[in-house]
């Protein structure tokens, strides 16, 4: 009897086309091209529609067909939907005419986009038997993990580097993971992990189950789309950390016209990055399709991957979109944080406070024109990064509790606020 696999046909290597078993493997025997699932695009046009999609409850599983997994999910069955905000204060401050903000700050559970790679990963993770999970994380990766294994009943290890923000920490051990600081940058947690996935034979989601794990950020873009009336966005500006999340998000896009559920157009994916580790920006602006790695230095941790597995394809997506890609400081950083929170009420962790920046200058330089349309990513919860913003916005003001007092205090607010 034929195995039933849903709609996927093989994994593929990028490079070289040579077909494998869905099995928990990552790298071509050939070419050591990173393996990608392939899907049967012919069935799935025949049975996935609108209709159907929308008759299905509001969770990025809407999309399963295109979601590599054999059979229903099992593992974070209510991730996804998050809300497509329409920014008009922002887009205002910024200089565009019509903006959106895709808000993974309130994604379910753990507050970020991690939580949809996460539940592909451990649904397939159950499908292939596996019953311990593993991650090497920067940090959003490492809640999440953590959290839905928690929940699905599986078994966690989660390595990190040891120097990660106190609250992400916190987030991955409250929920009884194993949770592993290691003394070194984050492309050495996981060269190490790869050597445990080698040895112990855990799934790791991002190693071994990388080519399912990676499919989950898709339904991002599915849900822009559907969200926007099923248009695809002229612009959208996307946060780079390994830069997966980029080349799925072009994927995603090419994927609904293909199938006729958007209608074919011309779109840009535009990279953001931390000045402090911008390997892919740096290569994007120098028109070359190949980056040098960097040792991260930037507030921004959880996009501070020095030697990116996805940056080739990230530059690569930019390319054949005609699109761009620029990084911004710390200060820009925190800068893009409090931009966002005072103009549309989200706060933003801080590769939120990048995406704004770089958006900022994209639309400030003509790189996105003034009259176009823009999709913001914007990916994790500032409650995760507190330790960036404390002290850079405003001070505590305190009074006793006495009428005369905040009186006073009113009056010098006002003396010092200019009117316009």
């Amino acid at each position: 009897m034929e195995k039933h696999e849903g709609f996927m046909k093989a994994l593929k290597c990028r490079e070289c086309g040579r077909e494998y078993p869905l099995a928990a493997t990552h790298v071509c025997e050939f070419d050591f091209g990173p393996l990608e699932v392939a899907y049967d695009y012919d069935r799935i046009k025949k049975s996935l529609t609108r209709a159907l999609i929308q008759s299905r409850p509001q969770t990025m599983w809407r999309y399963r067909e295109l979601l590599p997994i054999a059979h229903e999910p099992t593992v974070g069955t209510q991730v996804g939907f998050t809300p497509l905000v329409k920014a008009d204060r922002l887009a205002k401050r910024l200089g565009i005419r019509e903006l959106w903000i895709k808000n993974d700050t309130v994604n379910y559970p753990t507050l970020s986009f991690k939580d949809r790679v996460v539940s592909v990963a451990l649904s397939r993770a159950r499908e292939l038997g596996f019953k311990i999970v593993a991650c090497a994380s920067t940090g959003n990766l490492a809640n999440s993990v953590a959290a839905n294994a928690a929940a699905a009943g599986l078994k966690a290890y989660v390595f990190i580097p040891s120097d990660l923000e106190q609250s992400k920490i916190v987030n991955s051990q409250v929920y009884g993971a194993q949770v592993i600081g290691i003394k070194g940058h984050y492309d050495e947690v996981n060269r190490l992990c790869a050597e445990i996935a080698g040895k112990f034979g855990w799934a790791f989601v991002n190693v071994n189950m990388r080519p399912y794990y990676a499919e989950g950020s898709k339904s991002m873009g599915f849900e822009i789309i559907e969200q926007l009336g099923w248009h695809v966005p002229q612009h959208t500006v996307v946060c780079m950390a390994s830069g997966s999340l980029l080349t799925k998000i072009y994927k995603s896009y090419q994927e609904m016209m293909k199938l006729g559920l958007a209608p074919e157009t011309k779109f840009h994916v535009h990279g953001a990055q931390a000045t402090g580790c911008s390997p892919i920006t740096t290569a994007q602006k120098a028109g070359l399709d190949f980056f040098k790695p960097v040792k991260p230095n930037t507030i921004a941790k959880s996009l501070a991957i020095g030697t990116p597995a996805d940056g080739f394809y990230a530059l690569r997506a930019m390319k054949e979109t005609a699109s761009n890609s620029d990084d911004v400081t710390d200060d820009e950083i925190r800068e893009g944080i409090k931009l966002l929170a005072e103009c549309e009420g989200i706060f933003a962790e801080t590769a939120g406070g990048v995406t704004v920046g770089v958006a900022k200058k994209l639309i400030a330089s003509g790189r996105i024109p003034a009259n176009a349309s823009a999709v913001l990513c914007i990916t994790g919860n500032g409650l995760k990064t507190l330790d960036a913003v404390v002290g850079h916005v405003g001070r505590l003001r305190e009074i006793r509790p006495n009428l005369r007092e905040f009186e006073t205090l009113l009056h010098t607010e006002t003396e010092a606020t200019p009117t316009h």
